[in-house]
């Protein structure tokens, strides 16, 4: 295999590696642990709350580094050593989600909050590494190939942890609760250890240009992100595109953080919830290698199209669901079209950036994609509760209280619909031509 075969192979490994934290962690075991072990005998709507504020916060705090992180590592060609730094912090935090006590919720939320800065940290130096391993030619193809790489290896993964979390005592655990705390340990390794495929293979960029010393790097990151901001007359189309990904990618981004949440306030057992996420998984990885094929055959902002077409049928048909096969089906929908909205949005960024500051643009892009993951989860916990106030009768019966929280979880779920709705509207408005010609000017400018 050629150094560019490996390289690009080696990139989607690192896919293969972190997503057994978004998959496992994120929209697994986590929603799931929080209310039922961290969040023991708290009020139902309550736990929502605290998961979707704690998931705000971390992804806040990922937004406001990222652009400045990135254009340091493009000054001093540090990609490599920050996607290493970050990555080996979040498996590191998954661990320590071993260690976390029944009803800490505190501590389970600080600790899941430094997985996630680790996680998605990391993707920002990933995500930068695709305009170097692949041409635009390929580049659909590629970014297709790291989320079908993802979905697979999380998949796998995640089944392996769901089979021992049915059944402990044939895996050597002593019940349920063990075994899922156990998995943390089993998510922290694979994504530790397959990472290292990555550092190997992926070689970081060592032009005259970026082969900076150290000293000094850190002030001409910074210079490099205020000369960028002072220019951006010159990058209409790119924050254009990035506000319609803004909405649209906080629907899904909500989705797949909150899904299982939302299903358990329905009253869908927890062990159903988990199997159609597995779905979503196995759904997903040879959809997202489609998608990226679609991409390069039909164009990825018509794939994107297609993909927020389908969410939006997806959340009203959510809002209306009572069956558990309804969740099933919903979930292989789901994995038709998750990764490839994320594969493709990928794509065309790139198309509109200039190579030489692509992590820094990447930053701008994940700082995006974090800034939406703030508004979604906290628009369901926030629209949650006040429909749970205003439904509520003065002096609910039991059956009144299920009934007004079911009515109220719906609430919130509808409430993603204005998202997918806006960023559709605004990718309308997207210009790639005008995009590739404003990258041009900038990066000739820098």
């Amino acid at each position: 295999m050629d150094k560019k075969k490996r390289a690009v192979w080696g990139w989607a490994m690192y896919d293969w590696a972190n997503s057994a934290f978004s998959t496992a962690v994120m929209a697994g075991f986590f929603p799931v642990f929080f209310k039922k072990y961290w969040s023991y005998d708290a009020d139902l709507n309550l736990s929502t709350a605290q998961l979707g504020f704690g998931n705000s916060i971390a992804s806040l705090m990922v937004a406001l580094m990222a652009p400045v992180l990135g254009a340091i590592a493009d000054k001093g060609s540090a990609k490599k050593k920050f996607l290493v730094f970050f990555a080996y912090l979040g498996a590191v935090s998954t661990a320590g989600l071993f260690l976390v006590e029944q009803g800490a919720w505190e501590s389970a939320i600080v600790v899941y909050a430094l997985g996630v800065i680790g996680f998605f940290g990391a993707n920002v130096f990933y995500d930068s590494f695709l305009p170097h391993v692949a041409d635009e030619n390929r580049v659909d193809y590629v970014s297709g190939l790291g989320f079908s790489m993802g979905y697979l290896g999380g998949g796998l993964l995640f089944l392996f942890t769901v089979l021992c979390a049915l059944m402990p005592q044939k895996f050597g655990f002593a019940d349920s609760t063990q075994a899922v705390r156990y998995a943390f340990l089993f998510v922290a390794l694979w994504w530790g250890g397959f990472t290292l495929f990555t550092i190997i293979t992926v070689p970081e960029r060592t032009d005259a240009a970026h082969a900076h010393r150290d000293k000094g790097v850190v002030l001409e990151g910074i210079r490099q992100l205020l000369s960028t901001l002072r220019k951006a007359r010159h990058l209409k189309t790119v924050f254009l595109f990035l506000l319609a990904y803004w909405f649209y990618i906080d629907g899904v981004d909500t989705i797949i953080v909150m899904a299982v949440d939302y299903g358990m306030s329905l009253g869908f057992d927890s062990n159903d919830l988990i199997l159609a996420l597995l779905i979503v998984q196995f759904v997903g990885f040879p959809a997202a290698f489609g998608f990226g094929k679609l991409g390069g055959w039909w164009g990825p902002r018509k794939g994107i199209y297609l993909a927020i077409g389908v969410y939006v049928f997806l959340t009203l048909w959510g809002v209306m669901m009572k069956e558990k096969w309804e969740f099933y089906v919903l979930a292989v929908i789901i994995g038709c079209v998750q990764g490839g909205i994320q594969a493709l949005s990928r794509s065309y960024y790139t198309r509109l950036i200039p190579k030489d500051q692509s992590a820094e643009f990447y930053g701008f892009y994940n700082m995006i994609g974090k800034f939406a993951a703030i508004l979604g989860p906290v628009l369901m916990g926030t629209v949650g509760l006040l429909a749970k106030r205003l439904l509520m009768p003065v002096s609910p019966t039991p059956d009144q209280l299920t009934a007004v929280g079911q009515l109220a979880s719906r609430a919130s779920i509808a409430s993603l619909l204005v998202l997918f709705i806006i960023g559709g509207v605004l990718l309308r408005f997207v210009d790639e031509e005008r995009g590739k010609k404003e990258a041009m000017v900038l990066s000739k400018g820098s």
